[in-house]
């Protein structure tokens, strides 16, 4: 049984950071590409970073420069390190993993991202 379990969330004031944590069970954790989605109020689920397995990191335009994503296999955990966050990026952030080979995808059950003054 896959489970992605996200923590990390919050309210956080414009131009600060949080750090977000997505442990990994039921999978072979180091041959997975992770990623980070977020899906904001009235608006569809968007790619934030992914990472794969060999390391290579792939990051949203909006959040280039300031986001961060890394992952600890002998932790099964995926990071993702949020700097000078700004109001647009309040979102519910999902942690997803993704298998080689097969169009599978497993998500976690999400967790609230509040940038605010």
């Amino acid at each position: 049984q896959v489970q992605l379990v996200e923590s990390g969330g919050g309210l956080v004031q414009p131009g600060g950071s949080l750090r977000l944590s997505c442990a990994a069970s039921g999978i072979i954790f180091s041959i997975y590409t992770m990623g980070w989605y977020r899906q904001a109020p009235g608006k569809s689920r968007e790619l934030v970073a992914t990472i794969t397995s060999g390391g290579s990191t792939d990051y949203a335009d909006s959040v280039k420069g300031r986001f961060t994503i890394s992952r600890d296999n002998a932790k099964n955990t995926v990071y993702l390190q949020m700097n000078s966050l700004k109001p647009e990026n309040t979102a519910v952030y999902y942690c997803n993993a993704r298998p080689p080979f097969v169009e599978i995808d497993y998500w976690g059950q999400g967790t609230q991202v509040t940038v605010s003054s």
